[in-house]
């Protein structure tokens, strides 16, 4: 069976639309069951109808013409109870519905499986056969898995506008909204048109072949590099007025890739080796890739698709590929969408007729997402159902606050999105007069709002948005920039580019946290389960000499502004807290011996793990403030991994367990009088900023885009109102009811505006 299930599915590939590709299903299952029958019905959920879409067995004129209401017969039974249906003697069961039309009365036995695609019923195949008997479990099982394979078709259809014109009451050319899930990227909606960017090279196409001239080849690919290096400087250049400097950065650590000394060093050695400029090319590229897709941090797996753009345009040069596309060829309302977006495709796209990205891989760690987000257009990642090939030209809606993309929208559906999008531009003035204002109740509340960062050009996008303080620097991110740990001085040097920035207000910066899921290419880690492996706090206590350099060089830097703090990731146990306070203290008293006046910091503990939720006394007891990472404690609570896309919708920050734990965490602080914070991205949801601080969190640590938003619902509202929604949700057991009555408190509050994009139609 598998050999024929396999035969089918390429078979249904190559077909040239979904009439075809539903032909072939039917004639082919036919063929593989013995069996007299099989026909796949499509639901139309505007009509709630079954259409008769392709049969082999039945008459072809019922073809588009017979239809079922949601409930009738046993194809609506099958629909409804989302299970197979197996019975012998089909008439006789009391949900048959006769359908003179289609010729099936000498048919007794039935097989009805559902075809669904991510929750959405889009369909039931069916198998008939004269005799009376019910179809063994093997058959029933090979049907089953023909409408898993089916399902992806038909959801591929409808993105690319070849199941429009399903028959019904309506009228045939009335459109349908395809729907894809992706992870958000960077906020805010866009409507406009396809503009698919495929690469100019395919490197897994190349074959190794000895060269004919060692010289010659060297000679290429220097040509073929500096070509490269042009491509990229070029790009890069019609992106820098609408990037900071700082954001520029990201570039430069492109044309440093391809430095003699690095990527372009390894591949003439491999030249000198024996191999062509191609082959040689490859080697060294894929190599690259397949060590950095083996990691489960979506940051480093992000250095693989940069690595891989880098060679493609490489070997485009090498092949002599020209890129024959004007800015005439490009729409003016452009979604950019390609298989892996990169930063470089950026800049193939004028600035002006931008409206939205879409990446099929990455995700909202993604170079491109970074600097998505820096230019404030909205992007999704993550979109890996989507058949992006065939969507050139179509008409797109870009969700990047939900992750949604739509295709071929309807005239409603686009209606909605167009009042948000002005509603938006006129939002985002009005909370720019925000920016100088604290972040206090009408009560008189005052709570301060933080910011994440990562990069320089974060913090000084933060201080645009009003950011008074920095709850979370993540240093992993100059080891990752280099091909060895970095030195103590220039970690020193990056570190005090980050206080100065600040200064004098606080920057928490979070000691390395890599190993398991987060290894670094010169420290390359290998586990079975990385997330509840070897990474955090536990890498450098097993590695002091990392782990004393790294806070010696925060301390130096801090000299003279004192407005570092210290966060310590992963914790599980307090004797990982008094061990690193141990090598801390250690650590200053040997900067102030060098003779640096260093007032020592304070010290911190990230609650991120929930062994850590039900030891916050002794935590507390023992630092200086508490932060709690929401992301990964919310993603050990309910076991999912929010970047799998296949899981991501039982990622729920509102879970009843997730909101227990942050509310015994904020108990636990307070009755040892330590401040306590959040730094995951339940702080920078508005819904989220409310309920944390009327559990009694001293402060909020965000990304920097949803800092205006969070002070503008802060400010409208008294502490004593959010206590009450707090009491109120507290008893309630269902995420989606949770948020929904969040929302619903604050759409009654006057905040439609602040969440709207939330409380769109699904």
């Amino acid at each position: 069976m598998l050999d024929i299930l396999r035969r089918i599915v390429q078979e249904v590939s190559a077909a040239s639309d979904l009439n075809a590709a539903l032909q072939v299903v039917v004639a082919r299952i036919r063929e593989a069951m013995q069996t007299e029958v099989c026909s796949v019905y499509l639901y139309d959920p505007e009509v709630k109808q079954y259409v008769l879409m392709a049969t082999e067995g039945l008459k072809q004129a019922a073809v588009g013409r017979v239809k079922l209401s949601s409930s009738q017969g046993l194809v609506g039974l099958v629909g409804a109870r989302e299970e197979p249906l197996n019975i012998d003697n089909a008439p006789a069961h009391p949900k048959f519905h006769f359908l003179s039309e289609t010729g099936e009365d000498p048919f007794l036995s039935f097989l009805g499986v559902p075809i669904i695609h991510h929750k959405r019923l889009m369909g039931v195949m069916v198998v008939q056969q004269r005799e009376s008997r019910q179809f063994d479990e093997s058959e029933e099982a090979f049907l089953v898995t023909m409408s898993a394979q089916l399902a992806g078709v038909i959801a591929h259809a409808e993105a690319t506008g070849d199941i429009l014109d399903l028959p019904s009451s309506k009228k045939a050319s009335r459109k349908k909204n395809a729907r894809f899930n992706g992870a958000p990227g960077a906020p805010g909606v866009g409507l406009g048109h396809a503009y698919v960017i495929t690469p100019a090279a395919d490197l897994s196409a190349v074959v190794d072949k000895a060269p004919e001239s060692v010289d010659d080849e060297l000679q290429r690919f220097d040509d073929a590099l500096a070509g490269a290096r042009e491509e990229i400087k070029k790009l890069g250049g019609q992106l820098e007025g609408e990037l900071r400097p700082e954001e520029m950065a990201l570039f430069d650590v492109y044309l440093n890739m391809l430095d003699d000394n690095a990527l372009g060093a390894e591949v003439k050695n491999h030249i000198r080796d024996g191999n062509w400029a191609q082959g040689a090319l490859r080697q060294v590229v894929m190599e690259y890739v397949g060590h950095f897709q083996k990691m489960e941090d979506v940051y480093l797996r992000e250095r693989a698709t940069d690595i891989r753009d880098l060679g493609t345009r490489i070997l485009a040069h090498l092949q002599g590929n020209e890129d024959d596309t004007s800015a005439e060829d490009i729409p003016d309302d452009a979604i950019l969408v390609s298989e892996e977006l990169t930063p470089s495709m950026l800049g193939e796209v004028p600035a002006e007729k931008l409206r939205g990205l879409v990446s099929v891989k990455g995700s909202s760690n993604s170079h491109v997402a970074i600097l998505a987000r820096a230019m404030g257009i909205p992007t999704i990642m993550g979109v890996v159902d989507v058949p992006y090939a065939q969507l050139q030209g179509l008409e797109l809606i870009v969700d990047g606050y939900r992750g949604l993309l739509y295709s071929s929208p309807n005239d409603e559906l686009r209606e909605e999105y167009q009042a948000i999008y002005h509603e938006e531009q006129q939002l985002q003035q009005d909370l720019l007069e925000l920016k100088d204002l604290p972040a206090e109740t009408l009560d008189g509340h005052r709570i301060p709002l933080w910011v994440n960062t990562g990069l320089v050009t974060d913090a000084l996008r933060s201080l645009d948005r009003g950011a008074e303080g920095v709850g979370l620097y993540r240093t992993e991110v100059p080891f990752m920039m280099k091909d060895r740990f970095p030195s103590e001085s220039e970690q020193q040097k990056t570190y005090r580019l980050q206080l100065e920035t600040f200064a004098p207000a606080p920057v928490t910066m979070r000691t390395l946290d890599v190993g398991g899921d987060k290894a670094l290419t010169y420290f390359p880690i290998n586990e079975a389960n990385p997330f509840l492996g070897w990474r955090g706090i536990r890498v450098t206590l097993d590695h002091p000499e990392i782990f004393l350099v790294q806070v010696r060089a925060m301390l130096k830097a801090s000299e003279g502004l004192n407005n570092l703090r210290i966060m310590l990731p992963m914790i599980s146990h307090t004797n990982e807290v008094d061990e690193a306070l141990h090598l801390i203290y250690r650590a200053h008293a040997e900067v102030r011996e060098e003779g640096f006046e260093v007032e020592m910091p304070e010290v911190g503990v990230m609650i991120e793990v929930p062994a850590a939720v039900y030891q916050i006394k002794e935590l507390a007891q023992r630092v200086d403030f508490l932060s709690v990472g929401s992301n990964d404690l919310t993603q050990y609570l309910l076991a999912v991994d929010r970047n799998n896309p296949r899981v991501a919708g039982l990622y729920q920050a509102f879970h009843p367990a997730v909101l227990t734990a942050l509310k015994q965490i904020a108990d636990g602080a307070r009755e040892q009088n330590t401040p306590v914070s959040v730094c995951g991205e339940l702080a920078g949801n508005p819904l989220g900023a409310v309920l944390l601080m009327a559990m009694g969190y001293d402060l909020l640590s965000m990304n920097a885009t949803n800092l205006p938003k969070v002070k503008s619902i802060i400010r409208g509202i008294n502490q004593q109102w959010a206590k009450e929604l707090l009491a109120e949700v507290m008893q309630m057991d269902s995420a989606p009811i949770i948020v929904a009555t969040i929302q619903l408190s604050l759409e009654k509050a006057g905040f439609s505006r602040i969440i709207g994009p939330q409380g769109l139609k699904s």
